[in-house]
This record gives structure tokens, sequence and C-alpha cells, in this order.
């Protein structure tokens, strides 16, 4: 099957963290005939990436602070939206405005939507309220934007499937304790797994794509990783009061964001610093806050019955001391080519958005093959992964018919 695809080429990649990113990355290298081991510490998924609120960004909550990034949103979902269509509810947005402060800016925001791509429209509000009844009959200004809501486990999956299906050997409930360095080059990653039995991992190079965690395991390696652990709470609602993805037509902020997931309404977020990498958890002060926010948006959710309550880590590039600097930090993303401290063949992936996982994904293999002297284009951009169901089903019930272009059949 993987020769449909590309044959393997001999290079051998570790990648050290299993949330989106590492599981894009190994999907990506595996497509292009790398020989992959993924390792992740617990589940895959477990950590951030199985905790955010699941909005498939368009881009427009950052179109005013920096296109580029609201554009890549833009490109980005529109293309999960094909490569991964049975993981995403195409549902929709609207941007609302609730008083005359809010509104002022309408106009500057769906002209830097514009600016980025993305097709953003105002309707009167009577208009909105027939997309979205449960919405607050209120608001001043609603703008309408191609946001959607995604599984956050099982979008993932469907590349963890792909990339077991093309032979990558996945490691989960398994701890990174060591990089073997030699001659200043990556030749293997210990690694303690569940049972108490220690490996080391031969690899010709090392991928740490640990989010939050990055910074310990580059310490491992004896790199420095600028990462700044940025906590928000997130709060459920039992039933699903809205249907569409709903926002604050505001400079973000804490709890602006509404999006619709199964039964539920999931509120998010709000953001705090910290200086390690957790666990952390929503504080009660936190949860009503939430609950009184989203309520500004859909008034039913002031009464509806709380289903959880959690918190999560965003794993901002750079260093952020305060609680401002976190709010003004990128959420672009950076790869970290560490052979300029010294330590030739060891990456890191830090910052970026759930959303734009494939992209960066993808610059971290073009980096990686660059390294490793392989000429293997890019195909994650073109390749739907099988269903995440797959992931559970015997490998030899795979065909070669799971793997179509965004276009057509491989």
């Amino acid at each position: 099957m993987s020769a449909r695809l590309s044959a393997h080429v001999g290079a051998r990649v570790c990648i050290l963290g299993g949330g989106g990113t590492g599981i894009a990355l190994a999907w990506d290298l595996a497509l292009r005939g790398i020989f992959v081991t993924l390792v992740e510490k617990g589940e895959f998924t477990s950590g951030t990436t199985g905790r955010h609120h699941g909005q498939l960004h368009c881009g427009a909550r950052y179109a005013r602070g920096d296109v580029a990034i609201a554009r890549e949103c833009m490109e980005e979902s529109s293309l999960l939206k094909r490569l991964v269509p049975q993981t995403i509810e195409n549902n929709g947005g609207l941007f609302l405005a609730l008083d005359d402060e809010e509104a002022s800016g309408t106009d500057e925001f769906i002209a830097a939507c514009h600016a980025a791509t993305i097709p953003a429209r105002e309707l009167s509000v009577a208009d909105a309220l027939k997309l979205e009844p449960a919405a607050n009959p209120h608001a001043v200004r609603a703008v309408w934007v191609p946001d959607a809501s995604f599984d956050a486990y099982r979008l993932p999956a469907s590349f963890l499937a792909g990339a077991r299906a093309l032979g990558a050997r996945l490691l989960n409930f398994t701890r990174v304790v060591g990089v073997e360095i030699a001659q200043g080059k990556v030749r293997g990653v210990r690694v303690l797994h569940a049972d108490g039995r220690e490996e080391c991992i031969p690899c010709d190079a090392a991928v740490n794509a640990g989010g939050v965690w990055a910074a310990e395991i580059g310490a491992l390696a004896g790199v420095h990783i600028p990462v700044s652990p940025a906590p928000g709470a997130l709060v459920a609602i039992k039933g699903r009061a809205a249907q569409l993805v709903l926002s604050r037509l505001a400079p973000p902020g804490d709890g602006d964001i509404l999006v619709p997931q199964r039964e539920l309404n999931i509120i998010g977020s709000t953001q705090r610093m910290a200086s390690g990498s957790g666990p952390f958890f929503p504080t009660a002060e936190e949860i009503i806050f939430l609950r009184e926010r989203a309520a500004q948006l859909v008034p039913a959710l002031a009464t509806a019955p709380l289903h959880a309550a959690w918190a999560a880590a965003r794993p901002l590039s750079g260093t952020a001391n305060t609680l401002s600097d976190g709010r003004k930090a990128s959420r672009n993303f950076t790869v970290l080519d560490h052979g300029s401290e010294g330590l030739r063949g060891f990456f890191s992936i830090t910052g970026g958005k759930a959303t734009v996982l494939r992209a960066m994904a993808e610059k971290a293999a073009d980096a990686v093959c660059a390294y490793m002297g392989t000429d293997s284009p890019c195909q994650s951009a073109r390749i739907k992964p099988p269903s995440w169901r797959a992931l559970f089903a015997p490998l030899e019930a795979m065909r070669v018919e799971d793997f179509n272009t965004v276009g057509g059949d491989v």
C-alpha cells in the first residue's frame, strides 16, 4: 500500500509528543516514505490537544491583529474540511457586537477579514437570529464567518490511522528519558515503556513536538526551548442551545467564544500565565465568569446545567512573563533547528493552533527532510487520511482505496 504513495527512503525519524502536531507530523513524514516512531508519555491527544474547545478557526478572530495568521487559518480550515470532513461540523459562525463600543469596530473587522481572504459578511440582527435563534436578541451588529467545530480526538486520530497504515511505530504510555548524541548529531532516543522496560530507538533525526512539555524534552537533549505555558479554563454546558460558533465582536479576550460540540455548548476560555507544565485546573471564579460571559451571547445558558469544567495550557512560542505578554504573544508557530546550537538532527515545534496542525507538520517535515537530504515532497495537503475508525481496525483490512486525493483517487 505504501508503495502507491511513496517508497520508503530508509530514513528514520523519532517524534517526541503524541498530540495533534506530532500526530500530523507522523502522517506527513510517513507519506514521504520515512519510517516514523511516535512517542507519547500518556494516551495520544491526552494533553492540550484533547482539552481545547474544538473550534476550527477560519482566522476571523486574528484578522485585526495578524493578517498572515488569519489567512493561514482560513487556508488550513478550508483544506481540513476537504481532507477530514467526517470529523468536522461545518456549522458556520457569528461574531456579535453586544454594545455600541463593540459595534464601532465592525467595519474594520470585516475589512481585516477580507484582507485575509475570509468571506465575512454583515447580517442584520434579524437575519442573524434566523440562523441562530438562541443568540442575544439585543445584539447591535452581526457578522457571519465560515467558522466550524471539530472533534479534538477524531481529527488527529484520522492522521494517526493513516500513519499506522503506512508502517509508523506508535508508542503511547512511553516516556522519553534521554537523547543519544554522537559527534554532535542525534543518534537515538531513550524511552521508558509502561512495563518498566527501557529501549533506545535509533533515528537519523528527532522532532520535539511536546507542546507545553517541549522545554522539558529539550532539556534532555541539552537545548533550551522558549515556551510559555498559558493555561485557561473551559466550561461545557448541557444541552445544545446554540448551533453555530458564536464569538464577541471585540479584540480577543476571556470568555468570548461559544462552540457547539455534540449535545453540549463549550465556553472558552480564560488565560493566565504559568511557570511549569501543569497539571492545571479551573478555579471556581473562572467557572462563574465563563458562565456569565456565555449568557451574554446566549441568554438561555444562564440557567442551563453545568456538564464539566477543565483547564488546558496553550504552548505559546517564546517567553511571556505577564498576562499582557501572553495576550500579545503571536499564535504563529516556529520550527527550531537546533543545529545552530551544536545539536544536528534535533528539531522543535513551538506555538501554533490546532487549526494549523497540518501546516505545522508540513513545515517541520520540510526541515527534517532538508537536513537528511531526502527529496520527498509534502503530500499531506492532497491525500485524505483514512477514517479515524481505521485506527481500531486490523491493518490487513486497510486498502489502497482508503487513501484518496482531495481531487480523486491516488
